[in-house]
């Protein structure tokens, strides 16, 4: 007799990447990778550095202070701050998925940087007393480290000093801990100005060793943990007000993550970049402390995951984006992106709601946001006003909200909309929010393209993923089949069927479904999603039958699926590592 399968674990999704938890309810907590790679940077002529926005997380591997207690008991699991030797009588806070902190592999390479001459005719009026005082002390390091490190930096320097910025700040994310900085992510998935820097691990390495960077890094703890501690209570205020709106608690076993990154010799300019489930905001400590720029970048990191995990209920609205295409200050990455779109439209409705605004200022904000191309920014901000009638949390209400946007409606209120001339000088937009818009310009995983354009079906998938959540299995079989009798090779109602299978624990009927979407004609391979999670359910099939070496190679499998989402190769790593195998490098 068969082994019956084990109930999904808890960090597994469900449809359209949900959370089972053992003996619990299902829950909507997991993510989907939301992203690729974009770069935008601007200069701040006036002092003389570069702001960067883009997309990644770096793996921070020094101390911080632990944000305060109360957030905790505010959040139940809020934001912590990476540790560092505190005073006795303070008590450690568990660990979440929302820090502050210092990353050693950051300051290193800005040390790199302004010693190889970054900036180095610029005046240091207005610029933080530890970034000046250090450039000079830099720029005078002589040995044959530094003289590599100089070599390769006017090899690589860029006309624009905000691109070559973006390159150093890209590495400072993703390369790993000293003393040998190698890259956290594969090759392959590196971003394009990481990939430009090949070769600057081995030369930063010889340099941090050379130059004792890791004394001057303790030397200057003093001076990052007071910046650490000053950022305390806005971003507790951020967190708390933004997750108190959404109603959503964050869970530390989620593999997503967002870190508030203090580096004084970054510069000026906020910098803000995610990649995948992991998002970064770099601040360089200046006096006043941009909170507008944390929340919007801390919403983005929230409401992301959304379009991608509900895409038959956002394809509906996709005319809409249509219209928005024709405005000529719209990103071009956005034009085709539809998931980027409605979720940059869906952080600004939101960040609406918090900002401090009359009703004229808002309705102003949103004439802007219609000339500039986010159209769909007015009507969900119109529609959050059932949402904060409702009790569940925006993932769970989210796809009610979409549903509440009248796209025919819209598309007639768009005829009167004029669209501003790309060389118009733009609206007053706070400099934050400048700075912080690119966060959502990736070339984002596609929606599938399996999802049927047809309302009736979307309806009954969305009804199965509701079932699948209640954990209704009978309920949600019948939603299944009635898509699949319309579109009997639909991937998304083959996978909830399979999660079906796992409800009943019915091992034999499971491992059907899932090997059906891995391989062979019907393979999911349109859609990460489907297809890696698939593996992972195949792997803990085999693990619970004893076949290891299969279980294995299912695991392996799941983790070489392109674009699959942060949550499955988590997953994947964990069984790896549960059934003997090498445990794949993780990513930051």
């Amino acid at each position: 007799m068969m082994p019956r399968p084990s109930a999904p674990r808890e960090e597994s999704p469900g449809l359209c990447a949900h959370h089972f938890r053992d003996g619990d309810s299902l829950v909507f907590k997991q993510a989907v990778r939301v992203d690729r790679f974009a770069v935008t940077h601007t200069v701040d002529r006036s002092g003389g550095t570069s702001g960067v926005t883009a997309g990644t997380h770096s793996k921070l591997i020094r101390a911080g202070y632990l944000l305060l207690g109360f957030l905790a008991l505010l959040l139940g699991q809020g934001v912590a701050v990476a540790q560092v030797p505190l005073p006795a009588q303070r008590r450690p806070v568990p660990a979440t998925n929302v820090t502050v902190d210092g990353s050693e592999t950051m300051f290193t390479t800005m040390c790199a940087l302004h010693a190889a001459g970054f900036e180095q005719e610029i005046g240091a009026a207005g610029w933080h007393p530890l970034r000046a005082r250090l450039r000079d002390t830099l720029q005078k390091q002589q040995g044959p480290a530094v003289d590599a490190i100089r070599k390769f930096y006017q090899e690589h320097e860029l006309a624009d000093p905000g691109a070559t910025l973006s390159r150093y700040v890209w590495f400072g994310l993703v390369a790993g801990p000293a003393p040998d900085f190698k890259p956290t992510l594969r090759h392959e998935e590196l971003p394009p100005d990481v990939l430009a820097l090949e070769g600057f691990s081995e030369l930063l390495a010889a340099y941090y060793r050379e130059q004792k960077i890791g004394q001057l890094w303790q030397q200057v703890q003093p001076v990052y943990q007071k910046e650490i501690e000053r950022l305390h209570e806005p971003v507790t205020q951020v967190v708390f007000i933004t997750t108190g709106y959404l109603r959503e608690i964050l869970d530390p076993a989620n593999p997503r993550s967002f870190t508030v990154v203090v580096e004084p010799l970054v510069g000026r300019i906020t910098n803000v970049r995610n990649f995948g489930d992991h998002y970064a905001i770099v601040l360089s400590a200046t006096d006043e402390i941009p909170v507008d720029v944390v929340r919007h970048a801390f919403l983005h990191f929230l409401l992301d995951p959304l379009p991608l995990r509900y895409p038959h209920v956002v394809a509906v609205k996709r005319p809409l984006l249509d219209a928005a295409a024709r405005a000529p200050r719209l990103p071009a990455e956005l034009k085709d992106d539809f998931s980027s779109f409605f979720a940059e439209c869906m952080v600004r409705a939101v960040d609406l709601k918090l900002r401090k605004m009359s009703p004229g200022e808002r309705d102003a904000a949103m004439d802007v946001d219609d000339a500039n191309g986010y159209i769909l920014v007015r009507p969900l901000f119109r529609v959050l006003g059932n949402f904060e009638k409702a009790e569940p949390s925006m993932d769970r209400f989210f796809p009610e909200m979409v549903r509440a946007v009248d796209t025919a409606a819209e598309a007639k209120r768009l005829e009167s909309v004029k669209f501003a001339a790309a060389d118009e000088a733009a609206a007053p937009v706070a400099a934050e929010q400048q700075e912080v818009t690119p966060l959502s310009r990736r070339r984002a995983a596609k929606m599938p393209s399996t999802v049927p354009n047809d309302p009736e079906a979307i309806a009954a998938l969305t009804e199965g993923e509701r079932m699948i959540a209640d954990k209704n299995a009978r309920g949600a079989e019948a939603a299944f089949q009635k898509v699949l009798a319309k579109y009997p090779e639909q991937t998304r109602a083959w996978y909830g069927l399979g999660l079906v299978a796992m409800l009943q624990r019915d091992a034999a009927r499971a491992e059907e479904v899932f090997g059906r979407l891995v391989s062979g004609e019907h393979a999911a391979t349109e859609d990460p999603l489907v297809l890696a999670w698939s593996h992972v359910y195949l792997g803990r099939i085999q693990e619970n039958n004893g076949r290891m070496d299969a279980a294995r190679q299912e695991y392996q499998a799941a983790l070489d699926v392109p674009n699959g989402p942060e949550a499955a190769r988590h997953a994947a790593q964990k069984g790896l590592s549960a059934t003997g195998g090498a445990k794949a490098a993780e990513r930051p």
